[in-house]
């Protein structure tokens, strides 16, 4: 059975809406809500960290201790920066990373790490704007690499292999009007989510979202 993972050592130079993309393309192989790997096969075995996800999580003020703060319900500490007073409701901004190790075949593991709360709020809407700034959504042309169909015990399945403008080529399961689309297609419009590391903004990784049309 063909690996999951395509690899390429090319390197586009086009799309400049993605020059910010530092780290490797990331997409899931399965459905496009989440994501598995595909590394660049310039950059051989070894194990990076990048940023993964970020959510928005709502908490109440507990004990003051000197500077910091205990945020209800998980008695965690932080810093009281905005002094806030106990039994005051506050918002938090966690972020999630993964360790990606990848072997001397190309192929990746995904070790993501627990919840680590990054910052606070005195309401959501500000939360919610620092946010929208770290995971950002982004339409785009990749180039059509082919299509194909793999047939098992009277079922069919379709693919369609892209190359993201990282220079790295992943697989994803298409219908069959999806397949008929891009049969004969030199380029696909999909959409990817960049999200962006919170300490060092130009430090990021794609996800894939889905096709764009």
């Amino acid at each position: 059975m063909r690996q999951l993972f395509e690899v390429s050592a090319r390197r586009p130079g086009r799309l400049p809406v993605l020059a910010a993309v530092l780290l490797l393309t990331l997409l899931l192989g399965a459905c496009s809500n989440g994501s598995v790997l595909s590394t660049n096969a310039d950059d051989g075995p070894g194990t990076n960290t990048v940023p993964w996800d970020y959510r928005i999580q709502a908490g109440e003020v507990g004990d003051l201790v000197g500077s910091d703060m205990t945020l209800l319900p998980d008695n965690e500490l932080l810093p009281n920066d905005a002094n806030y007073a106990t039994g005051q409701k506050v918002w938090t901004l966690q972020s999630m990373s993964a360790a990606l190790t990848t072997d001397d075949q190309g192929r990746n593991d995904v070790q993501l790490s627990g919840w680590t709360t990054l910052k606070s709020y005195p309401d959501e809407a500000a939360a919610q704007a620092d946010l929208e700034n770290l995971k950002v959504s982004v339409t785009t042309d990749v180039d059509v690499v082919g299509v194909y169909r793999t047939a098992y015990n009277g079922e069919t399945r379709s693919f369609a292999v892209v190359e993201l403008p990282s220079g790295n080529r992943i697989k994803q399961p298409v219908d069959d009007a999806r397949y008929g689309k891009l049969k004969d297609a030199k380029t696909a419009s999909v959409v990817l989510e960049e999200v962006h590391d919170f300490a060092d903004y130009d430090l990021a990784y794609a996800k894939f979202r889905g096709w764009a049309n």
